[in-house]
């Protein structure tokens, strides 16, 4: 599982994505994380199977859904309090739920 965490500058995503990437190595997940901005994302979904956008990035929610569509990527919008989740667990949750209710997802294997 790919999971990229997009947000406008790329700190704030920075950082979510090392928090859940740290969380899937506790749980012995092979998925990796990785940030991006939104200026990165049309090159950067393709490298994705899903996509963590940051609170503050609602606003562009519909135009990074439709371009998620068009690559079968699975997008989350994260909670506003998301940056309070040190551990990664509970965003690392969102994920797994996102996930299996996808339909585009309810087939696949969750792969690295």
């Amino acid at each position: 599982m790919r999971i990229l965490v997009v947000c406008g500058a790329g700190a704030s995503s920075t950082f979510v994505a090392q928090r859940v990437r740290h969380a899937a190595h506790d749980r012995g997940l092979p998925y990796t994380a990785f940030a991006g901005t939104d200026r990165s994302l049309p090159i950067d979904l393709d490298a994705a199977d899903i996509v963590l956008v940051g609170p503050h990035m609602a606003d562009s929610l519909e135009r990074i859904e439709r371009d998620a569509a068009a690559r079968d990527v699975v997008v989350v919008l994260l909670p506003d309090d998301v940056f309070t989740d040190l551990s990664g667990v509970r965003t690392l949750d969102l994920v797994e739920q996102a996930v299996q209710s996808s339909p585009a997802r309810a087939t696949d294997p969750l792969d690295a």
